[in-house]
């Protein structure tokens, strides 16, 4: 995704504020000082918060876009190594940029505004479409079971996923979430293999 460097400046800022503070602590004032700028600077590049959350939300989707592409792209590995690979992908980005956890995984976001909605659903989407790929991969393939449909067994896997990256958040990032998600996703691809 192209963006200017004054704006990823203020998308971070943003993702910051949501995670220390909640959407209630992410205004323009708030926001301003964070950046170090007068708040009506802020209106030379977004028109409002709710224009913030969302080209918040579109970054964060051109990036896991990217990055998820990359990681399918390598079709000659099996499916099980491919969602390892992803799941790390994910983990990797999240601890380097833990202040987009909130913007990522919270509930506050999802009544904020039809906009917002509809990032999140992208977001969504583009997490449910590339990891059900991988699973019906391994499904056709012999490798994961398929007494599951795979939409079901994706749905597992994303929301077992997202209460490991909540619990990390709730505990204040205190434990090594790297590790500790290489071997959860582990056993989760151990449950869907075909025995």
């Amino acid at each position: 995704m192209d963006i200017n460097e004054r704006k990823l400046e203020i998308l971070t800022a943003a993702g910051a504020l949501l995670s220390e503070r909640g959407i209630g602590g992410l205004t323009t004032k708030n926001l301003a000082m964070k950046v170090g700028f007068a708040e009506s600077a802020l209106y030379r590049h977004y028109s409002s918060k709710e224009e913030i959350i969302a080209a918040l939300l579109q970054y964060l989707h051109g990036v896991i876009s990217e990055r998820l592409a990359a990681v399918n792209a390598s079709q000659s590995e099996q499916a099980g190594e491919r969602l390892r690979l992803l799941f790390k992908s994910q983990l990797e980005f999240l601890c380097d940029n833990p202040h987009f956890l909130t913007a990522v995984f919270s509930e506050g976001m999802l009544a904020y505004s039809p906009s917002v909605n509809a990032g999140i659903l992208q977001l969504i989407s583009l997490m449910r479409d590339t990891i059900g790929g991988i699973v019906a991969d391994g499904q056709r393939d012999g490798a994961f079971t398929d007494d599951v449909p795979a939409a079901e067994l994706t749905h597992i896997l994303l929301g077992s996923f997202r209460l490991l990256m909540l619990r990390w958040h709730i505990s204040g990032l205190s434990f090594d979430v790297k590790a500790e998600g290489q071997k959860h996703i582990g056993y989760l691809i151990s449950l869907i293999s075909k025995k």
